[in-house]
């Protein structure tokens, strides 16, 4: 920087004396010129007076003599005189030809106008001037009086060449001298003014990079030289503090914001400015996604939520949401987008062995060796996220990538997503918790089987969704037999484990569709969604029927207990368009099976009806 600001200064001062050079020199010439031309104007003038003080005289036969005597002055080389057309007309051409010699004489006589050109060379310089003889008349000379011609005509001219070299050197050398001055000058103000500009540039520089280190984050200081003036130096002390203004307010944000969602894994950018702006966008969105969760009124809606952040935020392709419960040792694979969760067919069953969940620690694809031994994925590579979501429920977040330099990106944003995935933890583990009540409240404590109350709430949504999909449903109402009797002779601990018993047989014979209600006591009802017929749900009760039959209880010492149920069958809605009304004819048909001897299926018909009110 300081050699270009003197190279600029030395090229202006150049250029200026190059200016000044060149308006001196024209000056000179012109000067020169005009001087020149007063001389030759006086010598002609001189010529002029010789030839009326003749011609006065008489004495125009000495004329020759009086112009040698001219040609003989200094710088004259040549003189000769032009007579014009009308003098020569009235009294000849003269002693010797005075006729034109060359254009300029001719013009000159034309015109009555002085006409001059210069003739320069490497060496000498000389003027060719021809100046005019005009007519005059008054006090003193008269030309009219001896002169057959008007008052302005042209008479003649004076010719002169004359030698101007000496001039010429004269300029020269001013020119010299002027030069030589010049040169000095710049030379003192090259000199002179990087001793006083030296401080300043430094200043300047020293300014320059501070800024373009501010520009990247890094607020420095300068240092400034002495000779700076007291207002520059000022300058100086008032720029510095401003910087370390900046600095220390820029590593308090940063530091501040970083708590708030933590660093990227790998610096990406120097500038804490940037990063700084980059978390309070990441805040602000944040901000955004915590109000509407709270607003969501389920989890798979903060799932849903979370996942788009992953998606448009954060330009993730392939992840699955996995949440485990450690004490049923169940992993359910809750959403999943793209190709991920590739690891699955190691730990849906055995949710244990994820290293993730045993670890409760991230786990990433590292080079040369497995982190984890699950994932069996060529060119794939993963990062895995444990987060608690309760006591014994984790959520398991498996991102896939494509590329390693994909991976790195996850990685360098892990700390934004894990924000994100920690403000909807919470709110999560409301949702589960508010599940969990709800099914306590839908679920019975014994059995773990729904009770009459979730039968209740959910027959509201399935009977229009049967009748609106035409869907059949097979109505079970079992009852164990001569149940009352293991209660009085083994206890009710052995009845509970009974009940057990056969809740176990029933969840264990029906399709996941199904529903498997302990309608009270002794008594169950099995819902067969969408079954096709009743020969179908007829062959689902016996079935039950026979493993009831077929089961042994252990109950004390080595003694096994075995028991039979009682079903009845209806069909929603070939029976009836009311769910309760297939439910009750149900029970009558399962009253049917009591009483013509029990351990048995009975289909319900219309007659059944008449004999139970009979009953």
């Amino acid at each position: 920087m300081r050699q270009k600001i003197i190279f600029q200064f030395l090229a202006i001062a150049i250029l200026l004396a190059v200016i000044i050079t060149s308006l001196s020199l024209y000056n000179l010439r012109n000067t020169g010129i005009k001087s020149v031309i007063h001389n030759a104007e006086s010598i002609s003038q001189a010529v002029k007076n010789g030839l009326t003080t003749h011609m006065i005289n008489n004495n125009m036969d000495q004329i020759d003599t009086y112009l040698n005597l001219v040609s003989n002055m200094n710088n004259v080389e040549k003189l000769w005189l032009v007579r014009g057309e009308l003098v020569a007309k009235q009294f000849g051409n003269g002693t010797k030809n005075e006729s034109p010699r060359d254009d300029m004489d001719r013009s000159v006589l034309l015109s009555g106008e002085m006409k001059y050109k210069i003739d320069e060379s490497l060496v000498n310089t000389s003027i060719r001037i021809t100046i005019p003889y005009i007519a005059t008349a008054g006090v003193g000379m008269d030309c009219l009086q001896c002169h057959d011609v008007s008052y302005g005509d042209t008479l003649g001219a004076v010719s002169l060449v004359l030698d101007v070299s000496e001039l010429k050197e004269i300029g020269l050398e001013s020119i010299y001298l002027i030069a030589i001055a010049i040169v000095f000058g710049i030379i003192l103000i090259v000199y002179l003014g990087r001793r006083i500009l030296k401080p300043y540039i430094i200043l300047f520089e020293n300014l320059g990079k501070s800024i373009s280190d501010a520009v990247s984050g890094k607020f420095k200081n300068i240092s400034y030289t002495p000779g700076l003036t007291k207002d520059m130096v000022s300058l100086a002390d008032e720029y510095n503090t401003l910087m370390s203004i900046f600095r220390d307010t820029s590593e308090d944000i940063e530091k501040k914001l970083k708590g708030f969602v933590g660093h990227r894994q790998s610096g990406y950018s120097s500038n804490p400015l940037e990063e700084s702006k980059d978390i309070i966008a990441n805040l602000s969105n944040l901000y955004q996604f915590k109000k509407e969760i709270e607003l969501d009124s389920t989890k798979e809606e903060i799932y849903n939520r979370l996942s788009q952040v992953f998606t448009n935020q954060f330009k993730i392709k392939h992840f699955t949401f996995l949440e485990i419960d450690m004490l049923k040792q169940k992993m359910t694979e809750v959403l999943k987008v793209g190709d991920s969760f590739h690891c699955r067919a190691g730990i849906i069953d055995t949710p244990h062995l994820c290293r993730a969940a045993r670890t409760k620690n991230d786990v990433t694809s590292i080079d040369y060796h497995d982190s984890c031994s699950h994932f069996k994925k060529e060119n794939k590579f993963y990062h895995c996220i444990n987060v608690d979501i309760s006591k014994n429920a984790y959520l398991i977040i498996n991102f896939v990538c494509d590329s390693k330099d994909e991976l790195e990106e996850l990685k360098d944003n892990i700390s934004f997503i894990k924000s994100y995935i920690n403000e909807s933890a919470p709110s999560i583990e409301v949702k589960l918790l508010m599940n969990a009540l709800k099914e306590s409240a839908f679920k019975d404590g014994l059995t773990g089987l729904y009770n009459r109350k979730f039968l209740e709430e959910h027959s509201k949504k399935l009977v229009p969704q049967a009748l609106r999909e035409n869907l059949n449903i097979g109505v079970l109402m079992l009852d164990m037999d001569h149940f009352k009797a293991v209660n009085d002779e083994y206890g009710h601990d052995i009845g509970d484990k009974v009940l057990k018993e056969l809740s176990r047989i029933l969840m264990e014979t029906v399709r996941d569709s199904d529903l498997v209600i302990r309608y009270g006591g002794e008594e169950f009802i099995v819902l067969l969604v969408g079954v096709k017929n009743e020969f179908d749900a007829m062959e689902v009760a016996n079935k039950i029927g026979k493993k009831v039959r077929e089961n042994e209880i252990d109950v004390y010492a080595g003694n096994k207990l075995r028991k039979t149920i009682s079903i009845g069958l209806s069909m929603f809605p070939e029976d009836s368009k009311s769910l309760d009304t297939a439910m009750k004819n149900a029970d009558i048909a399962l009253y049917e099976a009591k009483n013509s001897g029990r351990d048995k299926v009975i289909r319900f018909n219309e007659e059944q009806v008449s004999s139970v009110d009979l009953f």
